[in-house]
């Protein structure tokens, strides 16, 4: 089994705490996917904010138009650090993990 990483980084020309009110807003996750991987939200009334030990469902179809099923939890959030989730169910291997870091650059 192979181990594979992908590292993004963006600047966005706004405040961090817009940018984490955007960011930790699970209704916002739909308009920071990219079109090509048909995602949608399943899981009902969601809240507000995130929270650790959220779960999110999905419909997603990364590959050939194929839908799936896509389940993850948000397991770690540090208020306008970071957040970290991992996938329970879905298309990306036994385990995939997202850690995403926010930070203020001088």
């Amino acid at each position: 089994m192979g181990f594979y990483q992908l590292k993004k980084e963006q600047k966005i020309p706004a405040s961090l705490a817009m940018v984490w009110d955007f960011i930790s807003s699970p209704a916002n996750l739909k308009k920071i996917t990219p079109d090509y991987m048909g995602f949608d939200i399943t899981s009902e009334g969601l809240p507000d904010k995130m929270y650790e030990g959220m779960i999110i469902s999905y419909r997603v179809s990364p590959l050939l138009g194929i839908k799936t099923t896509w389940v993850t939890e948000i397991t770690h959030i540090e208020d306008q650090h970071f957040f970290v989730d991992e996938q329970r169910v879905g298309p990306y291997g036994i385990t995939n993990i997202s850690f995403v870091q926010f930070r203020v650059e001088p």
